[in-house]
């Protein structure tokens, strides 16, 4: 795994690391029926080929790092709902490895990959994932220290012994969780890395309620291990505030991958709101004129918003940044020319 400092000396190098977009989005866009509670995961099963065409895409776009399709994939959800083994699960948590290692391999082959490093960052969502109940958002679920590190044990385990680069805990809302993951690291796992993101409930606070403070004070004894910190699967107008309070509290880089700007019903299990990947997406070649004014209009304030977020975001101490639900391809390549621009 990458050590601290090798992760600083590629960051000093490079700016900003631009973590890729969602991959259930994108498989969905391409066909594929992901209403089951592994979500992505139980592609790695059935078709593990079209998550490494999704990984490669965005490598393509401009991604650095590419987020393993391990979030939903915790054993205890895989050898329920799959009906196999525990061995047979710590193989689908490595296969998630292994096609997005073979994505970077193909990536580097071509001129996608060159003159930059490309890394794969091994998934570990929360318990509340697992729950499949939208806990994530919230936080609201109890475990002991034991029944939590008990918990996501076999997935980090699995995801070290396939090689990732580092550990993206990441969309955690429960500050018991972040202290059980932190501990499992520092006793069981003391050469790993990883970057700590997590949802929140407002701009000072966890998604649970604790205050960042809190949550800065804890992750700062474990800082040898910890290589950034943020949030993700949060509204994107809720970044720069969110930033702005957390920056002060901690010298680590800071992370923000934010949703696409629509709104999840967690009890429909529908998005709501206009989707900015559509908008920079859009290539309606038999629009007529007035409507392809509108809709390079509706493009270009789309592009001048997410540049100021950009600005915003890493005035506020983010170095690595990329999307989250419902953002794709040309939102992380919207990304990567900002950057472009910038240097």
């Amino acid at each position: 795994m990458l050590s601290k400092d090798s992760f600083d000396s590629l960051l000093e190098a490079v700016d900003t690391f631009i973590i890729d977009g969602a991959l259930a989005t994108e498989l969905e866009a391409r066909g594929h029926d992901l209403n089951h509670p592994l979500w992505s995961a139980k592609l790695l099963q059935e078709d593990p080929t079209s998550i490494e065409n999704v990984h490669y895409d965005y490598f393509a776009a401009g991604a650095y790092i590419a987020i393993t399709a391990s979030y939903q994939a915790a054993t205890a959800g895989l050898t329920k709902h799959l009906d196999i083994s525990e061995a047979d699960g710590k193989q689908l948590i490595q296969r998630s490895v292994e096609v997005a290692q073979q994505a970077r391999t193909k990536a580097y082959s071509t001129v996608v990959g060159r003159n930059r490093p490309l890394l794969v960052a091994g998934s570990v969502g929360p318990y509340g994932a697992y729950l499949s109940d939208g806990s994530e958002y919230t936080g609201q679920y109890q475990l002991t220290m034991e029944q939590f590190m008990d918990f996501h044990r076999p997935r980090i385990a699995a995801l070290i012994d396939a090689g990732v680069d580092l550990l993206a805990l990441e969309t955690i809302p429960n500050m018991n969780e972040i202290q059980a993951l932190l501990k499992l690291l520092a006793t069981e796992f003391p050469t790993a890395t990883a970057w700590l993101s997590c949802t929140l409930q407002d701009t000072e606070h966890l998604a649970d309620g604790t205050t960042w403070q809190e949550v800065l004070k804890t992750v700062q004894e474990h800082e040898t291990q910890i290589l950034a910190f943020g949030i993700n699967c949060v509204p994107a107008v809720s970044v720069t505030a969110t930033l702005s309070k957390i920056h002060p509290l901690t010298t680590l880089p800071l992370i923000a991958y934010p949703n696409s700007g629509e709104t999840w019903d967690a009890v429909s299990k529908t998005w709501h709101g206009t989707r900015a990947e559509d908008i920079l997406h859009h290539h309606h070649t038999h629009a007529v004129h007035t409507e392809k004014e509108e809709e390079e209009e509706e493009r270009d304030a789309a592009l001048k918003n997410l540049s100021t977020e950009l600005e915003e975001w890493s005035v506020h101490g983010a170095r690595l940044i990329g999307g989250c639900c419902r953002t794709g391809p040309s939102y992380v390549r919207a990304v990567r020319n900002y950057f472009e621009r910038r240097r």
